[in-house]
């Protein structure tokens, strides 16, 4: 867990948040979490500890917290998620129990075999369990929905955004309709991924919906900074079997759709996160770039 301040306002909410939740228990020890967005926490409580998550700034723009619910409550009944102990869709706060004895995945640790085999069966399990949220994960809406809020902020695009925008378009007109739509997590970064001695689990479920299974994995590729070996090894335990060629250009498509999104995603943060979102998607922005070209060396466009 990372040394961050408790921020007063937040004490607050957490002490109010016990009283209703957790009659006659009382509060030993709160310590923030890490998280782009949000404000978490680890709450010691006299029965145990629990995870509060509180909502951060701008985030009731982005996020559906009614979907949110659905999907978190797919990944408790699958056991890939702790437990729920409540969640609020109009306020987005959500209590959950803690992971005991468990590590937080990092893109060092989530390189190991080991875990990125386990990465790889959860997702499988995840995508397999034939359920349908009825949420959808619409990638190009979105990314329609973050080039407003940009330009509402008045923050400034990348100077060839539209020749690139043009350039995925293509992309995705030649992958479009060739694989289903499943339960997805969609946003799979390494500190989303908990680790104990028996299993993994995967937590915060804001951005899943439907979506083409692919998507995670590559996002898992991504987010770990796994070289081509390592994102082979994913890719094939994922499948069952080595991949084909038409795997493989799925695979890179969906890596080239995360950092379009994610790039647009970070410019909406920079009027909340200055420099710290301006640095974060102008090198999603880049690999973006590099993965185009790669894409169509790949396939011969």
């Amino acid at each position: 867990m990372e040394n961050r301040p408790v921020l007063k306002e937040d004490q607050a909410t957490i002490k109010e948040l016990t009283e209703k939740y957790f009659a006659d228990q009382e509060i030993r020890e709160i310590r923030r979490l890490g998280g782009l967005t949000n404000h978490t926490y680890c709450v010691m409580l006299t029965s145990g500890r629990y995870v509060f998550r509180l909502p951060g700034e701008g985030t009731e723009k982005m996020i559906d917290r009614q979907d949110e619910r659905v999907s978190t409550e797919l990944a408790c009944r699958l056991k890939i998620d702790a437990p729920l102990i409540m969640f609020d869709e109009k306020t987005g706060i959500k209590i959950a129990e803690y992971i005991e004895d468990s590590e937080t995945m990092s893109p060092k640790t989530l390189r190991s075999r080991e875990n990125i085999k386990k990465a790889a069966e959860l997702l499988r399990e995840l995508h397999s369990c034939g359920g349908d949220t009825k949420v959808e994960f619409d990638v190009f809406g979105m990314a329609e929905e973050y080039e407003q809020l940009i330009r509402s902020y008045e923050v400034a695009l990348f100077e060839d955004y539209e020749d690139i925008k043009e350039k995925v378009a293509v992309i995705r007109k030649k992958m479009q309709g060739q694989y289903p739509l499943v339960p997805c997590h969609n946003d799979p970064l390494c500190e989303n991924w908990i680790r104990t001695k028996d299993r993994m689990y995967l937590i915060d479920w804001e951005y899943a919906g439907m979506n083409e299974g692919m998507w995670d994995v590559a996002d898992v590729a991504i987010e770990a900074h796994m070289d081509e070996k390592a994102a082979d090894f994913l890719l094939d335990t994922y499948l069952g079997h080595k991949a084909d060629r038409d795997e493989k250009m799925n695979f890179i498509a969906n890596e080239i759709y995360l950092d379009f999104l994610w790039s647009l995603w970070g410019k909406t943060r920079v009027p909340f996160d200055k420099e710290m979102m301006e640095e974060y998607a102008k090198e999603r922005y880049v690999r973006l770039k590099e993965n185009i070209k790669r894409f169509e060396a790949y396939c011969n466009l």
